[in-house]
């Protein structure tokens, strides 16, 4: 096992009546009738809190592995070079304005089961004359909680302008961009767009340069490689909605060809950003795990 593997699991409430485990005499028709309310309620809270990179889809329940199982995560660059990469939580360019927790190196750490997937969905890309760029791959445990304390404190609001313009940041987590646990954290969840091939000059960000709203139009954004996707990456706001209406007819048209490459190499999106998506067939579909993104977490 990889030297500081954390993994967080997720609790499962025990099949049927709860009144009736452990030898516990049953209850009141009145009494199971409100454990049943208390349960549909904690469901429905757990979806609500969907957060950035979660998905709104039912999660599979199999028994955790152990602990001491290294979750197998390859450099998805060692699987396919052609794959652009822009890993933004390891830069000062994101929605905090520093580096995220856990962002050691700026790679994109995949379960191989994924990261092969990916490659196939990049073959497909490429023959309609465009490549896949990925913004973010794997993620720490320590990432979402770092992204949660921020969101929990006063003030900075560095990044405000660009990435949560018409959004208050302490309506972030209530409005469910921001959330955990992440399905990032299992390793077989992505953030990515489509880029011109072959691929345009990507513009440098320097902190403290102007900042531009990005449910702006393209020609007003940051001018990132990708094609118009009607908003830019990590942009909280309801224009990041897949299936938003107030997008123009060639960003909707982008978002459609994105979004059928993936379904065809067996990818879920999710309804909320039209950048994350999620490999159906995952290998660790209830585990979290705390990894640092390093090459040595690779392996």
């Amino acid at each position: 096992m990889p030297v500081g593997v954390e993994v967080m699991r997720r609790r499962h409430w025990p099949r049927g009546d709860p009144a009736r485990t452990a030898g516990t005499p049953p209850r009141s028709a009145s009494s199971r009738s409100l454990a049943r309310l208390s349960l549909t309620v904690t469901a429905a809270l757990a979806v609500m809190a969907v957060g950035c990179g979660r998905d709104d889809e039912p999660e599979p329940a199999p028994p955790p592995p152990s602990p001491s199982v290294s979750p197998g995560f390859v450099v998805l660059s060692d699987v396919d070079r052609r794959i652009l990469t822009d890993i933004r939580y390891a830069t000062a360019y994101n929605f905090i304005g520093r580096r995220v927790d856990g962002y050691q190196e700026p790679l994109c750490l995949l379960t191989r089961r994924a990261a092969e997937a990916l490659r196939r969905v990049q073959e497909a890309a490429l023959a309609v004359g465009r490549s896949l760029k990925v913004y973010d791959c794997y993620r720490p445990q320590r990432a979402t909680e770092d992204f949660l304390n921020w969101a929990g404190q006063p003030g900075q609001d560095a990044m405000k302008a660009e990435f949560y313009p018409r959004v208050a940041k302490a309506e972030l987590v209530d409005r469910g961009y921001l959330g955990a646990p992440s399905a990032h954290s299992r390793g077989s969840t992505v953030d990515l767009t489509l880029v011109d091939v072959p691929p345009p000059e990507q513009a440098r960000f320097e902190p403290g340069q102007p900042l531009l709203a990005c449910t702006a139009p393209r020609a007003q954004r940051f001018p990132d490689n990708s094609v118009d996707m009607g908003t830019g990456f990590d942009c909280f706001d309801p224009l990041s909605h897949t299936d938003s209406d107030r997008v123009g007819p060639v960003a909707g048209e982008n978002r459609r060809q994105l979004r059928q490459l993936m379904a065809d190499g067996g990818f879920v999106g999710y309804d909320r950003e039209w950048w994350h998506f999620r490999y159906r067939d995952e290998p660790w579909p209830d585990t979290y795990f705390d990894l640092p993104v390093t090459r040595s977490s690779a392996g």
